[in-house]
């Protein structure tokens, strides 16, 4: 994984980028992208997340499953708006912890 998040701006202008390295076997599946999706609409941010060349609306489970990361993947979590920070910090918890509760 790599934390490597930086920021620009404050407050609402916040943006924050992080990537993480899908280590999960079942890479990037239904339970997985409901999490991201979850956390990503209980945010005030908006979140984009990214997987090779495509890029999807991190609030929605069905874009998210389009990515089709497999274990292996690097996924890049961009937020924008006054919590990013805790938003991207929170998803790359969840890689990192192999999105272990759901599999």
């Amino acid at each position: 994984m790599d934390s490597a998040a930086g920021g620009a701006g404050t407050g609402a202008d916040e943006v924050v980028v992080a990537r993480a390295r899908l280590s999960n076997e079942r890479g990037l599946h239904a339970r997985p992208c409901h999490a991201i999706a979850s956390a990503a609409l209980a945010s005030a941010s908006s979140l984009r997340v990214r997987c090779d060349q495509r890029e999807v609306d991190g609030r929605s489970i069905l874009s998210l499953m389009t990515l089709g990361a497999a274990c292996g993947a690097e996924l890049e979590f961009r937020a924008q708006g006054p919590d990013a920070r805790a938003l991207v910090s929170e998803l790359c918890a969840l890689v990192e912890l192999h999105f272990a509760q759901f599999d």
